[in-house]
């Protein structure tokens, strides 16, 4: 799958507001998660995220963010990949970053480039760097 550019969900808008404002602290999740959609997550956390197949959130860590040009990025750091599809996960159009295996905030979201349909037997992997967050 090509690079994926990610938006800040509501609720990571939010808190970091009021931690940057307003003083209310939040605890960082120690893991974040990939996880997969067949519609869009939205701002709001409103999309379908694929479910039963074996289909489990894979964690992702990223690198340290670089300034330039007044904007910071970063990119995932190493391929991750999901489990072997044990049925049909549907057309993956979208991915969020999620605070937890299950449940969880949504912490960023975007759409794939070349959605894709997961059938039985097939999986998905995201190259070390394809998945970015670009901030400026």
């Amino acid at each position: 799958m090509a690079d994926i550019l990610l938006s800040k969900s509501n609720w990571w808008k939010t808190a970091c507001i009021n931690a940057a404002l307003r003083g209310v602290n939040f605890a960082s999740p120690q893991t974040l998660y990939i996880a997969l959609y067949t519609s869009s997550p939205t701002d709001a956390d409103t999309g379908q995220e694929v479910s039963g197949g074996g289909y489990t959130r894979r964690a992702v860590t990223f690198s340290e963010p670089v300034i330039a040009d007044r904007r910071a990025v970063t990119s995932s750091v190493g391929d991750v990949s999901f489990p072997i599809a044990g049925a049909d996960w549907g057309l993956i159009t979208h991915i969020g970053i999620r605070t937890a295996a299950t449940g969880g905030n949504l912490v960023y979201h975007g759409a794939v480039k070349t959605p894709r349909t997961v059938q039985t037997n097939d999986t998905i992997r995201f190259l070390a760097g394809q998945i970015k967050v670009d901030e400026g």
